[in-house]
């Protein structure tokens, strides 16, 4: 009976640091209760247990809690066992050798994208897109892959103010209406575009990568020059980097 009753606990505490590491900040305990749908008495013993354990960091002049250095340190673990790199280097690879063009793979970061996995064409210039680059996500065809298939709260939640948009360029959408209105095209299309937002003379197609609950965890794109295509030569390279997010996220175990 003890083992089957711990087994809800850990459910639990999975998802309350998982909700913690989807928020931009920390968070009140309220929130927590009504997003992961347990009494708030509960979410008080765990985080204090989690305190202690160095998972979760209280911030009591705010009353609110956040990831703690013990997050960080499983955090840095996966990233050094790099599961998903490894999945998907070789498609990205084969994208890459089909397309002709500069191929890579990143993962939201808050409002950037990190870059894990980034492959060369030949022939192809280096991209400001290398492994470990961040930028921000909502410039990027990767990150607005991802974005696009959030949920509108979470959208807004990563975007509450105009000051959340930071630019690189003297384009891009600057407010979150604008962003909503560039994710609900990418929706529509089933790609995601961007053309001179991050380098001028360059334009990426992405699709998104998901788990196996339907969650983009990446988005995998293509990069070219803006000259080279024209609008039925990106669908085709838009084309190809579907395939290889539907081969990644197969990967990963999504229907």
């Amino acid at each position: 009976m003890a083992g089957s009753s711990a087994v809800p606990a850990a459910r639990t505490t999975a998802r309350l640091l998982t909700f913690l590491a989807a928020q931009p900040g920390p968070v009140p305990a309220g929130a927590i209760a009504h997003g992961i749908g347990v009494p708030r008495s509960t979410v008080y013993h765990l985080l204090s247990v989690l305190r202690d354990e160095g998972f979760v960091r209280h911030f009591p002049d705010e009353r609110r809690y956040g990831l703690g250095l013990s997050a960080l340190g499983l955090g840095s673990a996966y990233t050094r066992q790099a599961p998903l790199t490894r999945l998907a280097a070789p498609v990205v690879a084969r994208l890459v050798e089909t397309a002709g063009e500069n191929g890579h793979l990143a993962v939201l970061n808050g409002r950037e994208v990190l870059y894990l996995v980034e492959q060369r064409a030949a022939g192809r210039p280096p991209l400001v897109t290398d492994v470990d680059v961040h930028l921000p996500s909502h410039l990027t065809a990767s990150g607005r892959a991802v974005l696009a298939l959030l949920p509108p709260a979470q959208v807004r939640a990563l975007y509450p103010t105009p000051g959340s948009f930071t630019d690189l360029t003297e384009a891009g959408p600057r407010t979150l209406r604008e962003l909503r209105t560039v994710l609900r095209e990418a929706r529509a299309r089933g790609f995601a575009v961007e053309d001179g937002e991050v380098t001028a003379g360059f334009a990426s197609v992405a699709a998104a990568v998901v788990d196996h609950t339907g969650r983009p965890v990446a988005g995998l794109a293509v990069t070219f020059r803006s000259d080279s295509y024209d609008d039925a030569g990106r669908v085709w390279l838009a084309d190809q980097a579907t395939r290889a997010a539907r081969e990644v996220s197969r990967r990963l175990g999504a229907r």
